[in-house]
């Protein structure tokens, strides 16, 4: 059984973490994750959500609660954005090294510094490589459901790795928008109760957890999260199938929309994709042959599932929401590019500190690549003329 709701990406995200039972809430708001926190706190006290709530003093202590707590044998949740992951970062490390499945949406805002409230992907990519897993939705009810399958694919025996759910801040986070709520009885029958399988905290059986590792282990242990990696695209397939056959909605670490017989595609990421879509009817209505290939999970990188789906396509362009300073081209760019072993990939970086990635801005872009103007370098598709004298200091 479901219910049909109107809510935002927020509210979806504390759906979700509501209907996976969490036991312990630990919590610090930061725009634009707050009213994640705070509908937590009034599912806690309206006695809607049986779980104990921690009013932490930071986010580096949210987390330090939420491995703790979960380290006794319960579900734990937080929720984070921006500068409050950055000071995350130690202790997202331990969460990845114990082995510790939570699952976290983390509402995706700018970096310091210029100072910004708004969207882009630098503080989740920033992570990108520290050990969690990383799904991207487009979609509230992507959000709430990805939370579901995240909590599943993370707990089960072969992964035990933690997860981060992204969805792009304000775009998503605060846009209303009709969903499919499943009821609890349903949701259980998908996520069964938590079980640890790896360390625990039990005063019957002390362990040390976390000790200082001598360099004759260490390396074993991280190859051991490697394995966990390589394991985890099977794993999150079998997990999607599973979703499917339990509540009718069809997910895949790729989505390839209009790709079948593109001459230009543009790989996405987040709420972008949707807009990308619309573009893409719009320039197949002028007659104009592209697509889009919108990636869902991009910790584990599904290097295959790439290949395959852009295995005809002649010209391929990638849209990142973040800048990769130094490197040639933006994060999800960079590992197109590897996963294509050559093929010409050209990288746009666009919608940073919130700027809408338009239809106008994606019909730019496709416009280079169906021209076949591609270069090594990125593109910095939406920057204005005036990019070196804006607040330029006068000496």
């Amino acid at each position: 059984m479901s219910t049909r709701i109107l809510t935002d990406g927020n509210g979806a995200a504390s759906l979700g973490l509501k209907l996976a039972r969490i036991k312990v809430v630990s919590a610090y708001p930061i725009t634009p994750q707050s009213p994640i926190s705070e509908k937590l706190a009034d599912y806690v006290v309206e006695g809607k959500l049986d779980a104990k709530y921690i009013r932490v003093e930071s986010e580096h202590s949210a987390m330090s609660c939420a491995i703790g707590a979960q380290l006794t044998g319960v579900r734990a949740g937080t929720a984070t954005s921006s500068v409050g992951l950055a000071l995350m970062h130690e202790v997202l490390g331990v969460a990845a090294g114990c082995r510790i499945p939570i699952v976290m949406p983390v509402v995706n805002r700018s970096l310091v510094s210029p100072w910004s409230l708004w969207c882009d992907h630098q503080d989740s990519m920033a992570e990108r490589d520290g050990g969690w897993m990383q799904l991207y939705a487009e979609t509230a009810q992507e959000v709430l459901d990805f939370i579901l399958i995240a909590y599943r694919t993370a707990e089960d025996a072969r992964i035990q790795l933690p997860t981060m759910v992204c969805l792009d801040g304000f775009f998503l986070s605060h846009m209303s928008d009709a969903i499919s709520l499943p009821d609890q009885d349903t949701v259980d029958s998908f996520l069964p109760p938590y079980v640890c399988h790896n360390f625990q905290l039990d005063p019957n059986n002390p362990m040390f957890i976390n000790d200082l590792t001598p360099t004759s282990e260490f390396t074993e242990m991280r190859y051991q999260q490697a394995v966990a990696f390589d394991k985890a695209p099977e794993v999150l397939a079998e997990v999607m199938a599973d979703f499917k056959k339990v509540f009718g909605r069809e997910y895949s670490l790729i989505e390839a929309y209009q790709c079948e017989d593109a001459e230009a595609v543009m790989v996405t990421l987040g709420s972008m994709s949707g807009t990308g879509k619309y573009t893409v009817d719009l320039l197949r209505e002028q007659g104009k042959k592209v697509g889009i290939l919108k990636i869902t999970s991009f910790r584990p990188f599904p290097v295959e599932q790439i290949k395959k789906a852009l295995a005809n396509v002649a010209t391929i362009g990638v849209m990142d929401r973040s800048a990769g300073l130094g490197a040639q081209v933006g994060p999800v760019a960079t590992e197109v590019r590897a996963a294509l072993s050559g093929k010409p990939v050209q990288g746009f970086i666009g919608g940073l500190a919130g700027r809408d990635i338009s239809p106008a801005t994606f019909e730019k872009a496709f416009t280079q690549l169906l021209n076949n103007e591609l270069t090594e370098t990125v593109e910095w598709i939406d920057l204005k003329e005036n990019a070196l004298t804006l607040r330029e200091v006068q000496s």
